[in-house]
């Protein structure tokens, strides 16, 4: 058993029981990822690892390339236990990057490459991390441009990473090209520095109920435990082709595409931009058995594939997850595809607490959230922190046990608020649990809008638009949608003399840095906003009025 870099200050690590208990009963492991990967290479180089948009990994390609790719950040000056910012699209050169910096001890900062500017320059902050490692152009402009106007605000920033993929992958710091040296004096130069099983490898963000986003702390043994729960539940093994649409940083990602078909010698196939057709056309080309994605992407494949008619024979599987599973468009996929829709219900925080398998009903799957995982020990809390687990009534899910993250990184107020005095980490949902352990949400505790399974602050978004000069008053609540689950709809109440449109609220929001994910997609001017009985705004009354409206205008 492996002993992890430190106690870090920065954030919670497993007491040494539950490390003992978790590796005595096999859900933790001493091999990494890059141990898993060496052995692909070692026994089957020329078998596929990723298929990418442009092109594709072999396994003895994603171990030569990482080694090199690791050693040549070892001579730009990163050092084990450094930070380093990573925002590429999706691609097998995204997990070729996360597999390097493993190698050379170095904790990647997970950015999505939609991130606005505001949330990078936080996140990067936060972590201070050394250094960011992006592609040479961003979102149509020099990225070298993006970092100038960091480090004009304030960022402390030392290296810009720029990362090339030609005939080899190559990089350079801040304009001067580092020299890819040969694969054997690579694996010297990185000899001892790759991180652990329980080492942070990879900080990821998260939206918070106030404030700019918290950073989760990843290490691999918890996807290890994750991975076991997978096969488990999708009956999966090497022979498997799967394909996952959900960003790399986050845990749906992670699973699906960094570390279950590695761990299993299956190849992934990836797409740097989501759309419905292009994932049809992959599930036929490359004949995809496991599909990953939330719901709103299998929506939109249901769609695309009533005008299409793509080939999905192929499919058995469909894992989903990220926000409520719709059941009639769930069960018309199964239909569509002959697959089993499964899903894990947890956070990027808990991991799993609860999941569907093969073997449950249809009912079972797609109106619950699955059977309770043993292993995590979830428990139900009242409001006033009492427990009622077991007495029918409803409660926050919260859990203890080997998928937990080690909480968030440099942030104690956040983590008082994630876990209980005694330990147990919270999901902020409400949840029931029936006599046969199975799970169903029925509410949340924080003000979160899921879109496409994107977790948004309303509280963020309100902060942000109440810097607008003609908002006086702001609420923002989540607007059902058939497609993405949830909209932001902003109630505003404007200052005098003011005329506020919601295409002025956005050009603002853009002006602040703001990625458009935060961007309201409804705007309703409201002469006030009605208080609830603690003073706060009755934000279920404007949850019924925009329903009531929505309704009226079909």
């Amino acid at each position: 058993m492996t002993q992890p870099v430190s106690d870090h200050r920065d954030f919670r690590v497993p007491s040494a029981a539950d490390r003992e208990a978790w590796y005595g009963a096999g859900y933790w492991s001493d091999r990494t990822l890059a141990d898993h990967v060496r052995g692909h290479a070692d026994s089957s180089s020329e078998s596929i690892a990723y298929i990418g948009d442009a092109r594709s990994l072999t396994w003895g390609e994603y171990d030569g390339y990482s080694t090199r790719l690791a050693a040549a950040l070892g001579a730009a000056g990163f050092r084990r236990g450094d930070r380093l910012g990573v925002m590429l699209p999706d691609g097998p050169l995204v997990h070729l990057v996360y597999l390097a910096a493993e190698k050379a001890g170095v904790t990647i900062v997970g950015v999505g490459p939609r991130a606005g500017t505001n949330e990078i320059r936080h996140l990067l902050g936060l972590t201070r991390a050394s250094g960011l490692l992006t592609l040479a152009e961003h979102r149509g402009e020099a990225s070298t441009e993006m970092i100038d106007r960091l480090r004009g605000e304030g960022l402390d920033l030392d290296r810009h990473v720029v990362i090339s993929w030609d005939h080899e992958v190559t990089i350079a710091i801040d304009g001067d090209a580092v020299s890819n040296v040969d694969l054997a004096t690579a694996q010297r130069s990185i000899a001892g520095q790759q991180l652990g099983p329980d080492d942070l490898f990879l900080l990821n963000s998260t939206s918070g109920t106030t404030g700019l986003p918290k950073c989760v702390t990843q290490h691999q043994n918890r996807w290890w435990y994750f991975h076991q729960l997978a096969v488990a539940a999708g009956d999966l093994n090497s022979d498997d082709v799967v394909m996952s649409v959900i960003p790399a940083p986050f845990g749906f990602g992670l699973w699906t595409a960094h570390f279950t078909p590695t761990y299993l010698g299956a190849p992934t196939v990836l797409m740097e931009r989501f759309s419905a057709r292009g994932m049809l056309d992959a599930i036929e080309t490359h004949r995809v058995s496991v599909l990953c994605c939330v719901s709103t992407q299998f929506i939109m494949l249901l769609n695309e594939q009533s005008t299409r008619q793509a080939d999905l024979s192929s499919l058995r599987a469909m894992f989903t997850g990220g926000e409520a599973v719709p059941y009639e468009r769930a069960a018309e996929f199964e239909r569509t595809t002959g697959a089993s829709v499964l899903q894990f219900y947890g956070s990027n925080e808990t991991g799993a607490l609860s999941h569907t398998a093969y073997s449950d009903s249809r009912d079972q799957r797609l109106r619950t959230a699955g059977r309770v995982i043993p292993e995590m020990h979830v428990r139900l809390f009242a409001e006033d922190g009492s427990e009622v687990t077991g007495s029918g009534e409803r409660g926050q899910p919260a859990c203890k046990g080997p998928a937990m993250c080690m909480g968030y990184y440099r942030d104690d107020r956040a983590n008082e608020q994630l876990f209980t005095d005694d330990g147990w980490m919270r999901t902020g949902d409400i949840a029931v649990i029936d006599a046969d352990g199975y799970l169903s949400v029925v509410g949340r505790v924080s003000d979160f809008i899921i879109r496409g399974g994107k977790n948004i602050s309303a509280v963020q978004v309100e902060n942000e638009i109440g810097t607008h000069p003609g908002v006086a008053m702001v609420a923002v609540v989540g607007m059902p949608d058939p497609v993405f689950g949830e909209r932001v709809c902003a109630y505003v109440v404007e200052r005098a003399g003011h005329s506020i449109s919601l295409e002025q609220i956005c050009a603002h929001l853009a002006a602040r840095g703001l990625g458009k994910e935060l961007f309201p997609e409804r705007l309703e001017l409201v002469d006030q906003l009605e208080a609830a009985s603690g003073g706060k705004v009755a934000k279920q009354l404007l949850r019924d009025d925009i329903v009531r409206k929505l309704a009226d205008s079909r």
